[in-house]
């Protein structure tokens, strides 16, 4: 796929996603096609536009594949309801549980996740030397699971799961301590307070902070100055949670370098051509 989408120097990628309208996304693969020489158009698939849900995604997979799409990005609410209607998975996929890039390749539909790689690296990044022996993760979901999955190699040693459905935050939570040892990851039922009184960070994965679910995940009162905040949300850049989690002097990091990371790997996997993260960083930066 990537060499005959290469030699066309012409490549058509989608997102699938309720409430994208203003993701950075688009934008972000044109320019760095662009810059390596390809004709890019990235089309924005929004579920909230078309009036559809999650019932439609058979017919958007199969629409898409139809009209010679290289492939797809999957957000919120898609991530694990696709991986039914796909052909392959990749290991980071089928460990995590949740596709974000669906290529299409050989009349196949193969599906991978990049969410992990992406936001390690914008951890890394943003947050070298914080202290992670307790973190509480917010969101069971797509990039919930990915993160967590992800979240040993970033040297936390005990992972605190909270989902609104506790089903989901116990399986993640069983996921996470059957791959990488007992006590890596519990699952948070009622007691979340108390869980963040004893943290040294949070990770913020679900949609609240998102334009369209504004608002805070958890009360802000339950946050110390010396507890560190990394969210995923990255439109807007800044969320609520952020902001208040700076103004009590809190260090943060926000969505923005994971949205990159995540991408730079999908790029790559769209087009066989390996992107230049710096470049897409100063795109994104500037958008």
């Amino acid at each position: 796929m990537s060499n005959v989408q290469t030699a066309n120097r012409s490549i058509r990628i989608g997102l699938i996603g309720a409430g994208i309208q203003s993701s950075r996304t688009p934008r972000l693969h044109e320019a760095e096609a662009h810059a390596a020489g390809l004709s890019c158009v990235y089309q924005l698939i929004d579920m909230d536009l078309l009036g559809v849900g999650v019932e439609a995604l058979p017919r958007l997979l199969e629409t898409a594949q139809e009209e010679g799409f290289a492939g797809l990005n999957i957000t919120h609410p898609c991530k694990q309801a696709i991986i039914p209607l796909l052909d392959e998975l990749s290991d980071d996929a089928a460990t995590v549980g949740a596709v974000n890039t669906v290529v299409f390749a050989e009349g196949k539909r193969i599906g991978h996740n990049t969410d992990g790689r992406g936001f390690a690296e914008n951890f890394n990044r943003g947050m070298n030397g914080v202290a992670v022996d307790r973190v509480v993760l917010l969101g069971a979901g797509g990039a919930g699971s990915a993160i967590a999955h992800t979240a040993p190699s970033l040297g936390i040693k005990r992972l605190a799961i909270y989902d609104c459905d506790s089903s989901r935050a116990l399986s993640l939570s069983q996921q996470v301590t059957d791959r990488f040892g007992a006590g890596r990851a519990v699952f948070v039922t009622e007691d979340l307070k108390a869980e963040m009184a004893e943290a040294d960070g949070l990770i913020q994965a679900t949609p609240v902070g998102m334009l369209s679910h504004p608002g805070l995940p958890l009360p802000i009162k339950w946050l110390r100055p010396t507890q560190w905040v990394a969210e995923i949300v990255y439109f807007p850049l800044e969320t609520e949670l952020l902001r208040q989690a700076r103004a009590l002097g809190c260090c943060t990091l926000d969505g923005g370098g994971m949205a990159v990371f995540q991408a730079v790997e999908a790029f790559r996997l769209f087009t066989g051509i390996t992107a230049d993260h710096e470049r897409m960083l100063h795109h994104f930066a500037r958008m």
